[in-house]
């Protein structure tokens, strides 16, 4: 039933959109094509962020700088409760989502952990509760032309800290009492 109404909702805003623009005097198709000129000059604009950004992510996982990362700080994450299985994603996700989707995916698909596990579930976690971060500042401020951000980091990156405190909490709570 749900589904029935949600596909006559998306057909309804398909239509009435533009139908409720024409009986504005809107003329839609010009508006359209407008709309679409300036979208491609963004993409245009934001070309050249978006390759440096996943340029210097592919870089620092290639170089091994990730895992030597991840083996220096997991003595102290492990007493925390968080599998260094999961540093990686932990350690990408501000800066690509792709990225850390890829390091999610192999945890997923590694036959000792898999998405039942408590690694599978903390990245689920950690994965819908974080942000791009970097990605985000350096591709949008970067359109626009924004280069004092700083603020903006500090409070995404304390926003990402608290997602992950919060990964880590709720997975090890539930573990603890719904998982055994």
């Amino acid at each position: 039933m749900i589904a029935h109404a949600s596909s006559w909702l998306l057909a309804l805003l398909i239509v009435g959109i533009p139908a409720y623009g024409y009986a504005n005097g809107v003329k839609v198709y010009e508006a359209f094509v407008e709309g679409a000129k300036e979208g491609f000059s963004v993409a245009l604009r934001i070309l050249p962020y978006l390759v440096a950004i996943l340029a210097a992510v592919g870089a620092f996982r290639a170089s091994g700088a990730m895992d030597a990362i991840s083996r220096s700080i997991a003595p102290v994450t492990n007493f925390f409760g968080v599998p260094p299985e999961v540093l990686p994603l932990a350690l990408v996700r501000p800066f690509s989502g792709s990225g850390a989707t890829g390091i999610l995916a192999g945890i997923f698909s590694d036959p000792a952990l898999g998405p039942d596990s408590y690694a599978g579930r903390l990245g689920s976690m950690l994965q819908g509760s974080t942000e791009t971060t970097f990605y985000v500042l350096s591709v949008y401020c970067g359109a626009v032309g924004i280069t004092k951000y700083r603020h903006a980091l500090a409070a995404g990156l304390l926003a990402d800290l608290t997602g992950f405190i919060a990964s880590v909490t709720i997975a090890h709570y539930i573990g603890h009492y719904f998982w055994g």
